[in-house]
């Protein structure tokens, strides 16, 4: 079988890798030199944590496990089993994460209530003043920066894969082919268009009313901070973004206990991971409505450092890059991706939103499932 995929993302990446390994030959199409969207512009978290039960939580998991089996072949991945740790400050906080813990699945999870001194036992960065923490032992991270390149190396290998940049795929011209902007017709048994929050030209042709929206965020990373961070850190405002902790505890949370004015403005969490450099990705903003705007604000950036500062206990490093990204997202959210038969052998998928990184590998599993590989 041949496969063609459009889009250079980790999707697009984890379908090729899900057709190579199963025997067929791909050709993966991306129209920038390199993938420049979402899939880099992450944190690089495998993140269960959050995952809402049922089948967001199977996929998660069952991706989890995935990731793990492929970074121990590509190294390059960084995959790293670090965990998470969301420090609670006060009472109703602390309601939430044990609301949390009571869960049936929180075993799955591997959710676990510590207190302050287990927590700093388990990531020593934390010297702040907080009065326990939430433990998700299966949370997890790779490098997103550097994935999609050492992936296409291990696909390269095989003999059986090629990567095609700078050319982008304008047209539908037979039953699993496409044509490019080169003019160049590219015929498959199938074709995955995993084309990320690139949603124009030929996807808005193809399915003028898709129903999938586009999702702005806004993140930063510092210099190395000069110590391990051994796992990734969440506040409480996560507890109001992912859908994992919705309970009674959470709704006396958000009515006795309002966000800053910045973190509500900006529909703001915290999620830090440390990369390989010891810098710290940290972030991150939420912005849904249409046009985005076309610079980044500083208030945003200010709040995080102060809270990421709260748990260090010590001033934040130089901040080295700042920015934007843009994601794809189902409107239904309770939906982990958007798969739709597009024409005669295509297949559109798209809209995980921010599940994209922890869930693509059993997603592109579920695709190749479905149409037979």
């Amino acid at each position: 079988m041949r496969v063609i995929v459009v889009g250079g993302g980790v999707v697009g990446t984890m379908h090729a890798w899900q057709a190579v390994e199963r025997g067929h030959e791909v050709v993966q199409i991306e129209r920038e030199a390199e993938a420049r969207g979402a899939s880099l512009r992450n944190f690089g978290q495998i993140w269960i944590s959050g995952r809402a039960g049922g089948e967001e939580l199977d996929t998660a998991l069952r991706a989890r496990e995935l990731w793990e089996r492929i970074g121990a072949r590509v190294p390059g991945l960084g995959f790293r089993a670090i965990g998470s740790l969301t420090p609670v400050r006060n009472p109703r906080e602390l309601a939430v994460a044990e609301a949390a813990v009571a869960r049936p699945d929180a075993a799955a999870r591997g959710y676990e209530l510590v207190t302050a001194e287990e927590a700093r036992a388990i990531n020593p960065a934390l010297r702040g003043t907080f009065e326990a923490a939430l433990w998700c032992e299966r949370d997890a991270a790779v490098e997103p920066r550097t994935a999609q390149p050492h992936l296409r190396d291990a696909l390269r290998a095989t003999g059986r894969y090629t990567f095609l940049p700078g050319r982008e795929v304008r047209e539908v011209v037979g039953t699993g082919a496409v044509r490019d902007d080169h003019g160049d017709v590219y015929r498959g048994d199938a074709v995955v268009l995993a084309t990320g929050a690139w949603l124009s030209g030929l996807v808005r042709e193809l399915v003028p009313d898709l129903p999938v929206r586009r999702v702005r965020l806004q993140m930063m990373q510092t210099a190395p901070l000069g110590e391990p961070l051994t796992t990734s850190v969440a506040d409480a405002d996560s507890f109001r973004y992912y859908p994992a902790y919705r309970s009674e505890a959470l709704d006396a949370l958000s009515a006795g206990q309002a966000q800053t004015p910045v973190a509500a403005a900006h529909k703001m969490q915290l999620l830090m991971v440390q990369r390989h450099d010891g810098g710290l990705t940290i972030g991150d903003t939420h912005e849904y409505e249409h046009p985005f705007a076309f610079d980044t604000v500083e208030d945003p950036y200010e709040h995080l450092t102060e809270v990421v500062e709260s748990f260090l206990g010590r001033p934040l490093p130089r901040i080295r890059r700042r920015w934007a990204g843009v994601y794809a997202q189902c409107t239904d959210t309770t939906r982990v991706v958007h798969r739709q038969q597009v024409a005669d052998g295509v297949w559109l998928v798209t809209g995980p939103g921010g599940r994209g990184m922890t869930c693509s590998p059993a997603i592109a599993e579920t695709t190749a499932n479905e149409l037979g590989w």
